[in-house]
């Protein structure tokens, strides 16, 4: 594993330092330049705590839901980096996602994001209404490659669990010059991996709050016991108790 790079000037604030920080190895990327923004990393996530303490270059919000318009519009009024929003696939499609990136586009979105199983006409509805890329999540081999392209799609988002890596690399092959964002994976040999493949991006899933928040909450415990405040009061709080054991002491000893 390289080590953290230490010829680069870093200023943090003290409150801030806490935030996550993604693996060092998705700077090695080439990125992917997006209406003028080079994109190496991109956090899955909708929680908007999480986005705000961050260092991604950019956020893909994409929901287990159908997509509403006031979740995109909170999470990009809410970030302070770009925002590639989902607009359907599966259950949402039709003449309602194509309003729904048409409305993205309008709140500020870099990109939209539709999912497998979209078909390409409505990726072509989509797209005739749109600005900013398309992009076309791949979960295996299978997909028509050629087909998202020639309906639209500007950039690929590969997510095929532990075959992503070689997903890539075989879209890679077919397709030398076509954007690639990739899920990396939690440690720096997959990431480096989904690179080498020929990923541009890579996409990373961080822990959730309550993870975080559990781990914090075990930091507090401890630091509690040793925090003088609490010392103190506890004394206070034992007074009436020490002043007693004083004055029997003091009996004993006469």
């Amino acid at each position: 594993m390289k080590a953290k790079r230490t010829d680069i000037p870093r200023v943090d604030g003290e409150l801030r330092s806490h935030a996550i920080q993604l693996p060092e190895a998705i700077w090695e990327a080439r990125g992917i330049v997006v209406l003028g923004r080079r994109i190496k990393s991109v956090v899955f996530s909708t929680d908007i705590a999480i986005i705000r303490n961050c260092n991604a270059d950019a956020v893909m919000a994409v929901y287990p839901f159908t997509p509403q318009q006031v979740i995109s519009n909170a999470i990009i009024s809410a970030s302070s980096k770009p925002v590639f929003v989902g607009v359907g696939g599966g259950t949402t499609k039709g003449m309602r996602s194509m309003h729904i990136a048409q409305d993205a586009e309008a709140q500020g979105a870099f990109g939209v994001i539709v999912n497998s199983p979209m078909s390409n006409a409505n990726i072509r509805l989509i797209k005739s209404v749109l600005d900013i890329p398309i992009i076309s999540t791949i979960v295996d081999e299978e997909e028509d490659i050629r087909m998202r392209l020639d309906a639209g799609v500007s950039i690929l988002n590969v997510a095929a669990g532990k075959l992503t890596p070689d997903v890539v690399r075989r879209i890679r092959e077919k397709y030398p010059d076509v954007p690639i964002i990739a899920s990396g994976g939690k440690n720096e040999e997959s990431i480096r991996k989904t690179i080498e493949a020929g990923a541009n991006t890579i996409s990373y899933t961080p822990p959730s709050s309550a993870e975080i928040f559990s781990d914090l909450m075990d930091v507090y415990r401890t630091d509690k016991t040793k925090n003088q405040d609490f010392i103190l009061d506890a004394l206070t709080e034992r007074r009436d108790d020490i002043v007693e054991f004083l004055k029997l002491l003091k009996n004993i000893q006469k």
